[in-house]
């Protein structure tokens, strides 16, 4: 896919449409990390995806112990 580079403002960019978002399973207000390669100058970018929550993994261990606690028990 080719995309030309276009003045946005004082700015310049390349507009990404609905299917090569779709495709990258981001939207509109995504951080993405920026890497330039600088041996080929390739532009890398990558969706900043978050974890879990603290309190989401607590609970999971929470409830993996309780389910196997027989399990645990003979292991330790």
């Amino acid at each position: 896919m080719t995309k030309t580079i276009s003045k946005i403002g004082d700015s310049q960019g390349i507009i990404f449409d609905a299917a090569l978002m779709d495709l990258a399973r981001v939207k509109l207000g995504d951080q993405m990390n920026v890497t330039v390669m600088p041996e080929s100058g390739a532009i890398v970018l990558m969706p900043v995806r978050k974890g879990p929550s603290a309190k989401k993994v607590t609970a999971i261990i929470k409830k993996t112990v309780k389910d196997y606690r027989k399990t645990l028990r003979k292991l330790a």
